[in-house]
């Protein structure tokens, strides 16, 4: 799966582009793991990716959870992780990650690099840098 990538230069208030290319993506590569540092914007993306996917659930950060459970308007599965309290790989084997991973559904994951190695390809990447207080890059690329 060969996707280009995608560089946008965006202020917080202008995620829909980043939402709507994601989505687009997920059609080809149902997992998308999202990086960039604490108060980047990562939930805030996925609250607007999963509007974008046609779900009406409240998006809140999995923190505590590890993983939240949405679904689309036709009743499909979409998974979202923060994994930013996960001290070890082991604890991923624990909540079951491969059923997530690699089962039906869409899994959205912050702060993927804690289990870099159990990363599924093909994939999406989207790598968020804060610019400044009020933008933020985005880097959406393809991973074979």
């Amino acid at each position: 799966m060969n996707i280009s990538e995608q560089y946008l230069h965006l202020t917080q208030s202008q995620l829909d582009p980043v939402a709507k290319a994601v989505a687009a993506y997920i059609q080809q590569l149902s997992f998308v793991a999202i990086y960039g540092e604490m108060g980047s914007g990562k939930t805030t993306l996925i609250k607007a990716i999963v509007k974008e996917l046609k779900s009406t659930n409240e998006v809140s950060s999995p923190t505590f959870s590890l993983v939240n459970e949405y679904t689309d308007n036709s009743g499909n599965s979409i998974y979202h992780f923060d994994l930013y309290r996960l001290r070890s790989i082991e604890e991923a084997y624990d909540i079951g990650y491969e059923e997530y991973f690699y089962g039906k559904g869409v899994c959205l994951v912050e702060w993927p690099q804690v289990i870099e190695s159990l990363l599924p390809t093909p994939r999406l990447e989207v790598h968020i840098s804060t610019h400044s207080p009020n933008t933020r890059d985005f880097l959406i690329k393809s991973v074979n």
